[in-house]
This record gives structure tokens, sequence and C-alpha cells, in this order.
């Protein structure tokens, strides 16, 4: 998507009548998000991003909740998971929110740093009026099922024969979740490292979260490539919960099946990138089952 290089008239003036933005405050598009548009914008001292929601309602994986974004932000305010939300609110022509901006680099963090981050968010306390994500491995491969009916029949028919059979029925105490921790959303600040873009938090299995950050698809569009074995392995022990790790390689094979199917049906809509990262899930998949 484009990135607008300013904010549209009736956003500035927002800003600028809750005096966030002066009248002649630069905006800068920051190319971050796949599905909303953002900005960086200073004031006398210091600089925020705003961020514009752009409807999109029937991502089955990856939710766009502005209400949830802002509950999560102001229920995580002092704790060093996410930027200090300065202001959230929805009008006719939108909705939108404003976040203190963080100084760092994306993806930046060590994977030891990435996994304590992401255990101490699963340790922190949930918000209320949160969702929850159904656990399991049932679950994990039914919430696939819109997305497969959507695919050529040729596609679906591959899918089909690298479907897992899972028995696995492991379940986990529901626990604060990202819902999209990509390289991306990891921002290296001179405080440590920082969670943005909460779209899609919701309450269930912390390994949710981890098949997202493991996943090679999503390393690949947003890390630069996929994590090598040891990578995983070194990854899960800095994590710190050995239930939790196992948890979510025995359920790994439902994950990998999901996100192909996930980035076959982005393919499908016309995101090219996708295709690959599905053939990388595939694979993954496949050295899985033939072990």
């Amino acid at each position: 998507m484009r990135q607008a290089a300013a904010p549209p008239g009736w956003l500035a003036d927002r800003l600028h009548t809750a005096g966030l933005a002066a009248r002649d405050a630069v905006w800068h598009p920051l190319a971050g998000g796949r599905t909303n548009k953002l900005w960086k914008f200073r004031n006398a001292t210091q600089a925020f991003v705003c961020k514009l929601y752009v409807p999109d309602g029937d991502n089955p994986l990856f939710a766009n909740d502005a209400t949830a974004e802002a509950t999560v932000l102001s229920a995580l305010s002092g704790s060093g998971l996410a930027p200090e939300l300065i202001a959230a609110d929805s009008t006719a022509q939108g909705r939108f929110l404003v976040y203190r901006h963080l100084d760092g680099t994306a993806g930046g963090g060590t994977l030891v740093d990435t996994a304590r981050l992401l255990a101490r968010l699963h340790a922190h306390p949930p918000p209320n009026r949160l969702g929850t994500r159904p656990g399991g491995a049932q679950a994990i491969l039914q919430q696939s099922a819109q997305m497969l009916r959507a695919l050529p029949e040729a596609v679906r028919h591959r899918l089909d024969a690298l479907r897992p059979v899972m028995t696995c029925r492991l379940r986990a105490r529901p626990r604060l979740l990202h819902g999209d921790p990509v390289p991306a959303n990891i921002i290296a600040t001179d405080a440590g490292l920082r969670l943005i873009d909460w779209q899609c938090p919701a309450l269930g299995d912390p390994a949710e979260d981890l098949a997202i950050y493991l996943s090679p698809a999503m390393q690949s569009l947003y890390g630069g490539r996929p994590l090598s074995a040891g990578c995983e392995r070194r990854f899960l022990d800095a994590y710190g919960h050995p239930a939790r790790a196992a948890r979510y390689l025995a359920l790994s094979p439902a994950f990998h099946w999901r996100m192909a199917v996930y980035c076959l049906w982005k393919a499908a809509r016309g995101h090219c990138e996708y295709a690959k990262a599905a053939e990388l899930e595939m694979a993954r998949l496949e050295q899985i089952q033939s072990r």
C-alpha cells in the first residue's frame, strides 16, 4: 500500500485542535504497516506517530481493531512493553490513535531478547474486554476453513494433501497475546525492546505468538529470512517456559499449515509476495511430517 505523504486535512485539523500537532507540523509517512496508514510528526520537543485505520474486516487471521489497540496500549502504560498512548478517537471520517514515537530499529533485537520480551508480555495481566482466541489443534486448523474455500481447486488439493492429522489436545491458560509479533513490530530502543502495531491482541495460548514469530513466512516477509532449527531452539530456550515451548512444538504442524493457507489466500488477493512465503511454510511442514 502506497503511503500518502501527508495525512488528510480533517486528521491534521483534529490533532491541531487537540493541541497535539502544530498547524505547520511536518508529517513523514511511515512504511511499516501493510494495512493502516501511519505518519510521524513532531511538536516542540517530542515526536509522535499517528495511525489512521483503514477498514479491513475480512482478514480471518489478523484483525484490525482500533478499540482493542487503544485498550491494550492503555493497559500497558509504564510496562516497558509498548509505546505510550497519547490519544485515540473515532470520527465519521475514520478512526485513529496517536502514540509517542519510539526511537529505535525495527527487528533489531536479538533472538534471546525477543524471546524474553514475549515472555514478559505473556506474564502481564491482561486488560478487560479483550477477545479470546480459541486454542488447540482443531481450532487452529478450523480457522483456515474460510480462507481455504476462497482458493482455486488445484491449490486446495495441494493443501489438503499436506493437512496434518492432529491428536494434540493440549490446552493453555489464556494469556495476553500481541497477535502479530513479527520482527517489523519489534523495535529495539536504548531502553530495550518494545512491541508496536497492537491491532489484533487477544487472550489465548502463548504458543500462538511463538508461532507467528517463528513462522518461516513471517520471518521472510518481515525479517529477511527464516530462522534455522538452531535459532528456533535458542529462541524457545530463552523464552524460559519449557511447557509452552513443548506445546508450540506439538502444535507446529497445525500452525505451519494454517500459515500456508493464509499466505496463499493473501496471494490470491493480489499480494504476490505471499506466494513465496507459502512455499516456505509448506516446505517446513513437509520437513516435520517426514521425521
